[in-house]
């Protein structure tokens, strides 16, 4: 059986702690797991004021001997004690309720299973009344007991909750009441050995003391303790390990999210609406939302005031019907959930592309020309989700990617640039949220991604960003004017926001460089930045087409033409290779990098014919089967170029991979279909 809790209630004379107790003994009546202690004292039983059983102090002595009470105190010339069957009322699982002394707090909480200190607390004038009600003292002796300060040390460990006795009879009752109550079905905390991801999950006994079964359904519950709160969904949990009655599991997730030790109580109850639901609701139904909306929508969402279900659909409406006014506000909110970083820089330069093109790392180029010349550009890039290689994936072929803010600083203070991974940098928690559910159920949207892309550059203090937006009949943005027509979005929004934008609609309709994989992809980077003859022509016309435009912000360069020229020349003298190999060293070298796998396997030619077009989804799939990204070594060296002449055995590319197993999958997919039309 569960032990009891001993509620002990302390405060100074007069704020009404004997009101109180005998307000809750006959509210609580009916209620057989209450028991309110009588007290024992010495002093006569017609004495006045609360109920108590008198005692001699020679008797009180012969009793505190024998181990008659359970604690025992002096205060006011008298001698107190509560007696010691109270502990086999709480070895019974009934809840005690006692009148008590501050000090004994500590010495108490070593004889009772777990003790809950009841402060209670009134303005002066009503203490000073109250006394004088009383007719013990007078004058003097009234002040000098209002006036004497007495702290109430709490060890670990002990509860304490605060009553305030300021209003009538009934409102004070009411409150007590409430509190020793709510106090008693608190839970204490047990890390469940779950992970249940990005869900929050609490877990209770089916004989759990707060009815488990009443806490089951769609809804959430909401979980507070220390002033943190948490909102959970609620599983019931029968199997090992075990939980007693009196405590809550959470989840991995829930565990972390609400912050406190193991072992400390909480309260459990069933969450209110969210104050956002019918902004929730008209958007669901079309409607446009303002910013105010917006923000209490979305940290509703990050607080876990709504279900998966329910954030889905708001989505699924947001794909669909989005205003341009709509995407600033949601830039806006978004970016006041991230932690700004301030740069003591007139011009902080950045650039993003929409991504979807194989071999396209122009980044690991465009940046170290940028930095070179001397413009500050701390670019931080996503790691592949669905494709061979992100930006962040082939930087780490090279060197530590996963930096602290400080240390995007100080490389960047150093060196001017930085390739830096986004995750631990600009990444908020509603990208968790939301990239839970949009990921498996395949929801996308351009517009929403405007919005989150221009919130983060904001809040990475750029002043400057220049979008790459490829477009072709497998990239994400399937046709020339559907790219257009975003990048004057991103243009709109920046300018709303402060930031200066500029968006180039681009070719997406084949693969960029000929390696699709993170060491592929870097060897041809590396042959770009050592001018070498081999170097993929195409990656490097589009990197110095984008450098180019970034140098023409500085007003010494001020137009593309003269930002071109000194792009080349930045590249021709080698003074971007050096600046790359700065930024690798202070980013952290890897040693040795990584290089393309050697386990091999080569697709040929079928027929005499030209190279119509590569499949840009086939071939980025054939490099995943090999490994790719996780495996920086794996990935497709490609050979044969769209518009180039084949004939019959000519190598169409080669598959790299570290695990025969891999380089097998691989291989079995391009016999399928190569991806190369």
């Amino acid at each position: 059986m569960r032990p009891g809790i001993f509620f002990l209630v302390v405060g100074p004379s007069g704020v009404g702690k004997d009101t109180l107790i005998d307000g809750a003994r006959a509210a609580l009546a009916d209620d057989p797991r209450w028991v309110f202690a009588t007290r024992t004292i010495t002093r006569a039983a017609d004495a006045g004021g609360e109920r108590h059983d008198a005692m001699d102090d020679a008797t009180f002595a012969e009793a505190e001997r024998d181990g008659g009470f359970l604690i025992t105190w002096a205060a006011h010339g008298h001698r107190y004690g509560l007696p010691a069957s109270l502990a086999d009322e709480l070895r019974a699982g009934r809840c005690v309720v006692a009148n008590g002394s501050r000090a004994t707090v500590a010495a108490l909480a070593t004889r009772v299973p777990r003790l809950v200190v009841v402060s209670v607390a009134a303005r002066r004038d009503a203490l000073s009344g109250r006394i004088a009600g009383r007719g013990r003292e007078h004058g003097d002796a009234i002040a000098a007991r209002v006036d004497r300060s007495v702290d109430l040390v709490v060890p670990p460990g002990v509860e304490r909750i605060d009553v305030e006795n300021d209003g009538t009879v009934e409102e004070g009752v009411e409150r007590f009441v409430t509190a020793i109550v709510g106090a008693a079905r608190r839970l204490r905390v047990v890390r469940y050995p779950v992970d249940t991801w990005h869900e929050r999950i609490a877990y209770l006994p089916p004989g759990s003391i707060v009815g488990a079964s009443d806490y089951l359904g769609a809804g959430s519950v909401e979980i507070e303790a220390d002033g943190r709160a948490i909102r959970a969904g609620v599983h019931v949990a029968s199997t090992e390990p075990a939980l007693a009655v009196d405590e809550i599991g959470l989840s991995r997730q829930a565990f972390e999210d609400l912050g406190v030790p193991e072992g400390a109580r909480v309260e459990l109850r069933r969450a209110a609406a969210p104050r956002s639901r019918d902004a929730l609701r008209a958007k669901i139904r079309g409607k446009s939302l303002t910013e105010d909306e917006y923000a209490r929508l979305l940290g509703d969402i990050v607080a876990g005031r709504y279900s998966e279900g329910e954030i889905a659909a708001f989505l699924v409406s947001a794909t669909r019907s989005l205003g341009d006014d709509e995407v600033v506000a949601l830039a806006r909110v978004r970016s006041s959930l991230m932690t700004p970083v301030r740069w003591d820089e007139p011009i902080v330069v950045d650039k993003h592309s929409m991504g979807g093109v194989p071999g396209s790392r122009i980044t690991l180029i465009v940046i170290p020309i940028v930095a070179a010349h001397g413009l500050a550009i701390p670019k931080t890039s996503s790691r592949a989700i669905t494709s061979a290689a992100g930006t962040a994936d082939a930087m780490e072929v090279v060197a530590r990617v996963d930096l602290t803010a400080d240390e995007v600083r100080e490389t960047v203070r150093r060196v001017r640039g930085c390739i830096a991974w986004n995750g631990r940098l600009n990444h908020s928690a509603l990208d968790d949220v939301m990239n839970a559910i949009t990921r498996p159920l395949g929801i996308d949207s351009n517009r929403w991604s405007v919005a989150s892309i221009l919130s983060k550059k904001l809040t990475a203090g750029s002043t400057h960003v220049i979008v790459d937006l490829p477009w072709g009949p497998q990239a994400k943005l399937r046709t020339r004017d559907e790219a257009v027509d975003l990048g004057r979005l991103f243009e709109h929004v920046g300018r709303a926001l402060g930031l200066v934008v500029e968006a180039h609609a681009t070719d997406g309709s084949a693969p960029i460089g000929r390696g699709i994989g993170p060491a592929l992809e870097v060897r041809d980077v590396l042959q770009v930045l050592d001018n070498d003859p081999a170097a993929p022509r195409d990656l490097a016309a589009k990197a110095i087409a984008f450098a180019s435009r970034i140098l023409a912000w500085d007003p010494s360069i001020a137009t593309p033409e003269a930002g071109r020229a000194r792009a080349e020349a930045l590249l021709r003298s080698g003074a971007a290779r050096a600046k790359f190999d700065e930024i690798v060293e202070a980013q952290g070298r890897r040693s040795p990098p990584a290089r393309p796998g050697s386990l091999t396997h080569t697709v040929h030619a079928k027929a005499h014919a030209r190279v119509r077009a590569i499949d840009i989804a086939q071939v980025s799939e054939i490099a995943r089967r090999a490994g790719a990204p996780v495996d920086k070594a794996a990935g497709v060296d490609l050979a044969a170029p769209v518009g180039g002449e084949v004939r019959r055995g000519d190598v169409l590319y080669t598959i790299h991979a570290s695990a025969a197993a891999d380089l097998e999958a691989a291989a079995a997919v391009a016999e399928l279909d190569s991806g190369v039309h």
